[in-house]
């Protein structure tokens, strides 16, 4: 999503760095459900021995709500800055997602066993298709999935009137009701997590991954003909779609890395890993502090990022290569950063 979110040039961008405009999936709508579910995966890592400890369950869960509650605040400081204009401000956002998420997924692992998490998604899945496609929405009438009349952009609208994307106004593509849906993205990523860290033959494991990734991509592809795969809306079917491919991927670098040993192209995905909400964070802080900066020229001031794009960039290459040479370079100076960071064993938490 670095590269995503930071090219030269907004008009001049490669489709498969777009997410798709309303139904369907492009790579760049795959980044953030396999985020999700790699959290998933790592709950389960991470919170198996408190799982294990009732006694200290009111301790667990104070941590992970104030992790949480961090991630949330970190993105609506994005939101705010650098107007803080409350009045208008969006409350919704991919931080914000990911805390509440990460709660609501840590929370009923700590508390539940696997049969209850596979009913919580099936619940959360088959209730959210029914509720987006059956259920009249208030002032429209019959259930629909366009952009502004569907069910998740009413109740958006009705809690969060004026507080959410800038792009749409009166819908969010990090809304209240398809986040439902995005907790089911990390409730597999917990199931995934739970199956790795069983004993076993490592082969029976990726096997099984793999199995299971056919499935739930098929599944989400046939699913597609009733309920569109749709990021936005974090339609059923892009769930388990999504799913689906990011067990595919799980299991073949889990086959490649700690099967095969095959560890040093992994470095770069390590670095940039181990600090993911920071340099999240600052990709995202920088660019307006940037806006801020003016920079004199002939044809008046501009601002600094502008300025260095089309200092730079825009008289080397074509427009769509410039643009995409921009957040490739905006890639490597975080690589730097990142790589400094990483050797000296600085890892910011949440």
């Amino acid at each position: 999503m670095i590269l995503v979110n930071n090219p030269g040039n907004w008009g001049k961008i490669y489709a498969p760095l777009k997410h798709a405009p309303w139904h369907g999936c492009t790579p760049t709508d795959l980044v953030f459900p396999f985020f999700l579910f790699i959290v998933g995966v790592s709950i389960a890592f991470a919170l198996s021995g408190q799982k294990l400890k009732p006694e200290e369950h009111t301790k667990t869960l104070g941590r992970i709500v104030r992790r949480g509650l961090t991630l949330f605040a970190l993105g609506l400081f994005l939101s705010l800055f650098p107007t803080f204009d409350f009045g208008t401000v969006r409350i919704p956002g991919v931080l914000q997602r990911i805390g509440i998420v990460f709660i609501f997924a840590a929370v009923i692992f700590l508390k539940t066993e696997r049969k209850t998490q596979i009913f919580l998604i099936v619940f959360l899945l088959i209730g959210y298709w029914l509720m987006m496609m059956y259920v009249p929405v208030p002032g429209i009438g019959f259930p629909d999935l366009e952009p502004t009349t569907n069910l998740a952009a009413w109740v958006d609208n009705t809690l969060l009137p004026g507080h959410l994307w800038k792009s749409t106004k009166i819908w969010d593509p990090e809304g209240v009701l398809s986040t439902l849906p995005a907790i089911a993205t990390a409730l597999i990523g917990v199931l995934v997590g739970q199956w790795l860290k069983r004993k076993g033959n490592a082969g029976n494991k990726i096997a099984w991954l793999m199995v299971w990734g056919v499935i739930c991509t098929c599944a989400g592809l046939v699913w597609d003909l009733h309920f569109p795969i749709n990021k936005s809306l974090w339609t059923s079917s892009f769930v388990l779609y999504t799913a689906g491919l990011a067990m595919l991927g799980l299991g073949l670098c889990y086959w490649l890395i700690d099967v095969k040993g095959y560890r040093r192209f992994t470095t770069p995905f390590l670095v940039y890993g181990v600090n993911a909400i920071t340099v999240f964070f600052f990709s995202g802080l920088i660019p307006r502090i940037m806006a801020m900066i003016k920079v004199s020229t002939p044809a008046g001031p501009v601002d600094s990022k502008t300025w260095l794009y089309e200092s730079f960039y825009t008289p080397v290459f074509s427009p769509y290569n410039a643009s995409l040479a921009w957040a490739l370079a905006w890639i490597a100076f975080w690589m730097v950063i990142l790589y400094i960071m990483y050797k000296k064993n600085i890892i910011i938490k949440v």
